[in-house]
């Protein structure tokens, strides 16, 4: 069975790395030359002076009310032989030579922009949306793909004859020119998407899942053409190649891929951590499923997409790594690739009469096919007449695709340089014609009411300091305070899916007599797990969680240090026990809090329990029902952080959370004198509750609000004991006052004198402390 097994997989890897034996046998023998001095040359001029001008298109273009992309498409226009080479031709001919490995050179950035470009589109694709649109995005890709084929064949089949390469393979020329027809440009759709910003809208994650599906039916469809141009007949094996690679790949990227994608980026974060650890592992899986796809006969940047949308998925990926791809993509790479486009066109040609004729023809046909098939799917998968309309808009946009499709026709000797010079004008006058068009369709189409509170959950999320939380380290040496933390941890994972780490901390730097090391050690080892294993059993994260709680035991010079190292390794939120199990003297919690409240990479939540003994025992498992929540806010960064967390305990809890703002009477005595502006500062106080209501509405919570006059502190406990409140969320600012953590008079007042639990919320107290 296991020699059968290794077999097999023997056979795979021979069939995927033939191609590449296959193409080492007949390299030139002998050391292999460096690049060439005037080669290095021209290739820094003409990445700078194509980055320059399709910069500079582009910011014009925005200036103007068009998307910048077709700026970057007519930079490569204009500095090809249509404009540059016509007014300078020997300039132009000397920085864009007519050389095939200077080419090439400029081929390979180009294709990673093609790639970038499709991984940022990937992760800025919703899966669930585009699964519950699926039937909508088939049809409108059946229909993108079936009309244009057959207008685009029967074009082809009565072109005149001095278009054609050979006139005696009309059929093999009028399947190529029905696959061109056929084609969207992935890349071009997105770009324009992200212009306009309509990419995170229904529409325009619908266009993006017929267009991915109809560019894979497009290069299966070229594979089979390219086969038949290649060898005269049809070549079934092709075909089958083609067909089942691309579903064999799709099956196993939405199955096993995406936990081996969600498991990757979760070893990278523990083991090596940080932004830049996660992009360079983001960009090795998207190259490696870019050449996976590649061999398999179907297209490199269906690998980079997939891979895309994988990582957008994974909750361990960094989203400032995701940033930091889109900001390379958008200013260097993707610019580089629309403009090399178009460096190969010569518009000049298309003035001869007969050929300007045919091209307003085939660009006519072009259209049809596409606005038409695009429209009949929309319309039968329920979507508008507008919406239909955009749906052709953008989906009618071929750009640098369709030039590859020609590029790969001229190779084969099926297209002669007048019908490519026809079909590259295709694809710059398509792609130039999707954005006006998009923003006019797209300005008749009204969101729903259900797409309208999609985004708005959206901006919320990207807003929010709860939704950016995924991973959650609990230091952990045992007492009432971690266990209620625990509970609150358990109801924040139920909202939002989290990692949660607990961590038994120990210092090692007070050494043991060799005779009771033994003994000791393993009274040492048995206290520190159990005080992982209780709070762990505390803690209930839902079934569907991404991994069951994580228990560390890790040992250091002191325990503030190995909790403060661990915390650096990319987590969110540090939750910790207040006083644990003895408060230090001049310490506000104790002096092991204290330092990490202050040192903490991340945010902080310290929770004091303030439970009598007999309140504990009373308890079903020492479960603390919440039904009442009080969030002191007076509008701060850090009091919406506790109205976020405060919010998000309520919503699975059923509980209410009441926004207090309590206007200091003691203040407005001493400095304000007059009553009206005690009415304007009362008012300011409403509506910073009114504001932060609606904060906690968007987040599920049943929310009340009050304001209150006097000593704020005085009102804060006054309310909290006669209002029955179960549990206070504040946000704090931590300072330090004599080597102490110090979140205010206040807030240490409410800390020690609240009859109830009290949970403080933090900024990071240290961001550059790893």
């Amino acid at each position: 069975m296991a020699a059968s097994s290794s077999g097999t997989l023997i056979k795979i890897m021979n069939a995927l790395l033939d191609p590449l034996l296959a193409a080492g046998a007949v390299a030139e023998k002998g050391p292999i030359k460096p690049l060439g001095h005037h080669e290095l040359l021209l290739v820094l001029l003409e990445l700078a002076l194509l980055l320059l001008v399709a910069r500079g298109l582009g910011e014009l273009m925005r200036r103007i009310q068009l998307p910048p992309v077709v700026g970057e498409l007519l930079a490569g226009v204009l500095l090809g032989p249509s404009l540059f080479g016509w007014i300078l031709p020997n300039l132009q001919g000397h920085i864009f030579p007519h050389s095939q490995a200077q080419s090439d050179l400029l081929s390979v950035v180009s294709w990673l922009g093609v790639l970038f470009l499709l991984i940022v589109t990937g992760l800025e694709t919703d899966l669930n949306l585009i699964v519950s649109k699926g039937k909508t995005a088939l049809l409108i890709s059946l229909g993108g793909i079936v009309i244009p084929f057959a207008t685009g064949l029967g074009l082809g089949w009565f072109l005149p004859e001095n278009f054609l390469v050979n006139p005696n393979q009309r059929l093999i020329f009028s399947l190529f020119i029905a696959t061109a027809m056929s084609i969207s440009a992935v890349p071009v759709i997105a770009k324009v998407l992200m212009d306009l910003k309509l990419i995170r809208r229904d529409i325009g994650q619908v266009t993006l899942a017929a267009g991915m599906t109809d560019d894979t039916i497009g290069w299966i469809l070229l594979s089979v053409v390219s086969g038949l141009a290649s060898s005269g007949k049809f070549d079934f094996q092709t075909i089958f190649r083609s067909v089942g690679g691309a579903l064999v790949f799709l099956g196993f990227a939405f199955t096993l891929g995406r936990s081996l994608m969600a498991w990757a980026f979760r070893w990278v974060d523990n083991y090596i951590g940080g932004a830049t650890a996660s992009l360079s592992a983001l960009l090795v899986l998207a190259f490696g499923a870019a050449a996976l796809t590649h061999t398999l006969g179907i297209e490199a940047a269906l690998g980079a997409f997939v891979t895309g949308i994988l990582a957008g998925q994974s909750p361990r990926f960094s989203r400032e790594a995701g940033l930091t791809l889109e900001l390379i993509t958008s200013g260097f790479l993707a610019p580089i690739f629309f403009a090399t486009a178009g460096l190969k066109v010569d518009l000049l040609k298309m003035l001869a009469p007969q050929t300007l004729v045919i091209g307003l023809v085939v660009l006519a046909i072009a259209c049809f096919g596409k606005f038409t098939g695009a429209y009949i799917g929309s319309r039968v998968g329920g979507l508008s007449h507008w919406e239909g309309i955009a749906m052709g808009s953008g989906m009618n946009a071929r750009g640098a695709m369709e030039i590859i499709v020609a590029t790969i026709g001229v190779s084969l000797g099926v297209l002669n340089p007048q019908m490519y010079s026809i079909i590259v004008m295709v694809a710059i006058v398509t792609s130039l014609m999707a954005p006006p068009l998009l923003r006019w369709a797209l300005s008749k189409v009204s969101m729903s009411e259900e797409e309208v509170q999609r985004l708005e959950q959206e901006e919320l999320a990207n807003r929010s300091f709860i939704k950016r939380i995924r991973r959650v380290l609990m230091p952990s040496q045992g007492g009432p305070n971690i266990t209620l933390a625990a509970q609150l941890v358990s109801h924040l994972a139920h909202q939002n899916s989290l990692e949660v780490t607990v961590l038994f901390a120990e210092s090692d730097k007070k050494p043991r007599r060799k005779s009771v090391s033994t003994v000791a050690t393993a009274v040492k080892e048995t206290t520190a797990e159990a005080a992982v294993a209780t709070v762990a059993e505390k803690i209930q994260l839902p079934t569907d969680a991404p991994v069951p709680v994580q228990t560390k035991i890790e040992s250091g010079t002191n325990k503030a240090e190995v909790i403060l190292k661990e915390a650096c390794k990319g987590y969110d939120l540090i939750v910790l026990g207040a006083t644990e199990r003895q408060r230090s003297r001049g310490a506000l919690f104790n002096l092991l809090v204290d330092r990490v409240v202050q040192e903490a990479p991340c945010a902080t939540m310290v929770v004091k329990s303030n439970l009598s003994q007999t309140e504990e025992q009373n308890g079903t498992n020492n479960y603390h029902k919440i039904g009442h929540i009080l969030v002191p806010t007076s509008g701060t960064e850090y009091s919406q952080h506790a109205v976020e967390v405060a919010s998000t305990i309520a919503a699975e809890t059923g509980a209410i959370v009441t926004l207090v703002n309590v206007v200091n009477r003691t203040q407005q005595e001493y400095i304000l004198f007059e009553e009206q502006t005690l009415h304007s500062v009362t008012d300011i106080a409403r509506q910073i509750v009114y504001q932060q209501a609606e904060l906690a509405h968007g987040l599920g919570a049943e929310v009340k609000t009050a304001v209150l006059t006097g000593v704020p502190e005085n009102e804060i406990l006054k309310f909290a004991r006669t209002s029955q409140v179960d549990l206070i969320v504040m946000g704090s600012s931590v300072r330090t006052i004599s080597g102490r953590a110090f979140f205010g008079h206040r807030t240490d007042a409410i800390l020690n004198k609240a009859p109830c639990p009290v949970a403080v919320i933090t900024l990071s107290g240290n961001s550059s402390s790893c």
